[in-house]
C-alpha cells in the first residue's frame, strides 16, 4: 500500500521529465503482489538521466522496504521511421 502511494505521487513529475513518452503503474490481475512501473523514453540518454534523478532514487528507496527483493528489467525497443505498413 505504501509503495503504491509513493509511486502514485511520483507519476506526475516523472511524466514531465525530459524524454518521457509515457509512464504507467499497473497491478497484475493474477497476482495482486505483482506491480509494474512501465516507462517509455525517447532516448537512452534521457532514460539514463531519469535513472540518476531524485524521483528514481525515491522510488528505489521505497522498493527497498519491500519484504521480498524486487526485480528491475529494461527492454530496448527500436522504432523505424518512415517504415511502410505491409
Amino acid at each position: 500500500m505504501e509503495l503504491s502511494q509513493t509511486v502514485a505521487s511520483l507519476m506526475g513529475p516523472i511524466r514531465k521529465e525530459k524524454g518521457c513518452s509515457s509512464c504507467n503503474f499497473c497491478q497484475s490481475m493474477e497476482d495482486e503482489n505483482k506491480l509494474y512501473l512501465l516507462g517509455e523514453w525517447d532516448t537512452e540518454e534521457n532514460l539514463k538521466s531519469h535513472l540518476r534523478s531524485g524521483y528514481f532514487m525515491v522510488l528505489k528507496g521505497a522498493m527497498n522496504l519491500l519484504e521480498e527483493p524486487y526485480e528491475m528489467m529494461f527492454h530496448a525497443v527500436c522504432q523505424l521511421a518512415d517504415e511502410e505498413e505491409t
